[in-house]
């Protein structure tokens, strides 16, 4: 019975009074404004890779693959950063682990030599600086605190 409990305390939703808490409130606020740029940013360049198709030396395939992917984190990542807010312990998890999961994938991406052209290690370099912010603010003491199952 205890398990059964601690189990439902760990996915159930944050008070609404710690989650309107001033310092919450300004924690949440950056999380979803810096997972709202990485979104726009994606979104921006999914444009300019349809707008350039046929330019087949600065949209190559795995261009084409990186920037549908790296959309689709973004509005999962944007999606929990709105439902963390929210209070959802769930959503909270998820986007600890994609910022960390993206950060590393931008880095191996910027570091891989001649697989993206510059355009694309360039945008990508912009989104890893708001998903390394992202990263330290869900990461945080205050965060992880407020998640933590009481």
């Amino acid at each position: 019975m205890n398990a059964a409990r601690s189990s439902h305390s760990a996915s159930a939703p944050v008070s609404a009074e710690r989650l309107n808490h001033p310092r919450s409130l300004a924690a949440f606020r950056g999380t979803k404004l810096l997972a709202g740029g990485y979104l726009g940013i994606s979104v921006l360049t999914l444009v300019a890779i349809v707008l350039l198709r046929n330019d087949s030396v600065d949209v190559t395939p795995a261009v084409r693959v990186r920037g549908t992917i790296v959309v689709a984190s973004a509005l999962l990542t944007y999606l929990c950063a709105i439902r963390a807010a929210r209070g959802s312990r769930s959503a909270y998890r998820r986007l600890r682990i994609i910022t960390g999961v993206m950060v590393v994938a931008i880095a191996a991406i910027i570091a891989l030599p001649g697989a993206f052209p510059v355009w694309m290690k360039a945008e990508q370099a912009a989104c890893g600086v708001l998903l390394l912010a992202l990263a330290a603010l869900v990461n945080g003491k205050y965060l992880r605190s407020l998640f933590a199952a009481k």
